[in-house]
């Protein structure tokens, strides 16, 4: 079952969901949160000429920035991550999805990591593409992602802030 903005509301005074740090009354919709930009940012480091998938590693072609605004270059990509560290109890999940403002003027949110698997605890790491043949500039803070809830069956037995190896710490 999907939740409505009621049932997040009640959700959210019961426990169940949680922001950290708490959200605004308006990034509530009929049926989403929407999440906003941190600070902290990944892009490829200028020196990557290929990247051989077999051999990759993420820290020797990324580089970490700190910064309130960064450009993504025509067809490229940056990580970017939530300010808001989110919670969501054994009995929930979530799905990341892009908002539609930003995904008509070429902004595609995630190419792999949209779920939140129950029990989570953590900053979300966004994928985010720029799909035009142009410069695209975002912003810390800005409202560019929003997060689905969905009650599961039953609660999951290995709660992703206790089992999951990935994300655990973000």
């Amino acid at each position: 079952m999907i939740l409505s903005d009621r049932d997040i509301k009640e959700f959210i005074k019961l426990g169940k969901i949680r922001f950290e740090p708490a959200i605004k009354p308006d990034q509530i919709g009929a049926g989403s949160v929407d999440l906003t930009l941190s600070r902290k940012f990944w892009r490829f480091r200028e020196d990557v000429d290929l990247i051989d998938l077999a051999t990759a590693r993420f820290e020797d072609l990324m580089e970490e920035v700190d910064v309130d605004e960064i450009t993504i270059p025509p067809h490229g990509m940056i990580i970017g991550m939530t300010a808001e560290k989110v919670y969501v109890d054994s009995d929930l999940c979530g799905w990341i999805e892009g908002r539609s403002r930003y995904a008509r003027l070429g902004i595609a949110i995630h190419s792999a990591s949209g779920f939140i698997h129950p029990g989570s605890y953590n900053h979300q790491i966004l994928e985010i593409s720029n799909i035009t043949p142009h410069p695209i500039k975002v912003r810390a803070g800005m409202r560019i992602v929003q997060i689905v809830f969905e009650l599961t069956r039953s609660k999951a037995e290995k709660p992703y802030r206790i089992y999951g190896k990935v994300a655990r710490d973000q």
